[in-house]
């Protein structure tokens, strides 16, 4: 079995327990789309689309278990390390680099690293391609807009 597809079960099992059917496919919607926007962006950017999707798929685990989006990028980086040091799907240097872009994917208004950077793109094209009649957070419309120009649309 392939490292993604045995972290998606495991992250499977974690949704099946939110007992909220909405926000249970609320997650699953969510989290599958990044990891999908994250592999896109990292054949397109030349970074690798098995660690990037994994970041995508384990990005907000963290808020769906507890509820709460308060501080969850940064948490929620501490929850993945402890999930991929659990399984021992990556080296030290691919979890650091998926708990790096989880920490900062909330900070849509400063540069960081490019998987992080990926991250970010990956979170916003969910948000805003998700349901296209919603209007985008101005905090990520400059990300939107050059995303649009990176993939020509």
């Amino acid at each position: 079995m392939s490292r993604l597809k045995e972290l998606r079960n495991y992250i499977n099992e974690q949704i099946q327990k939110i007992e909220d059917t909405d926000e249970r496919t609320s997650a699953i919607v969510h989290l599958y789309g990044v990891s999908l926007a994250a592999t896109i962006l990292a054949k397109k950017r030349g970074l690798d689309p098995e660690i990037a999707s994994m970041a995508g798929m384990l990005h907000d685990l963290y808020a769906y278990e507890s509820g709460s989006y308060d501080d969850h990028a940064h948490k929620g980086a501490e929850l993945a390390k402890k999930i991929l040091e659990e399984l021992k799907l990556t080296d030290e240097a691919e979890t650091e680099m998926i708990c790096s872009a989880i920490y900062h994917h909330d900070d849509k208004l400063v540069t960081d690293g490019p998987m992080d950077e990926l991250l970010k793109d990956a979170d916003v094209i969910s948000h805003c391609l998700n349901d296209p009649a919603k209007k985008i957070k101005e905090k990520e419309q400059v990300r939107y807009d050059n995303l649009t120009k990176e993939l020509g649309m």
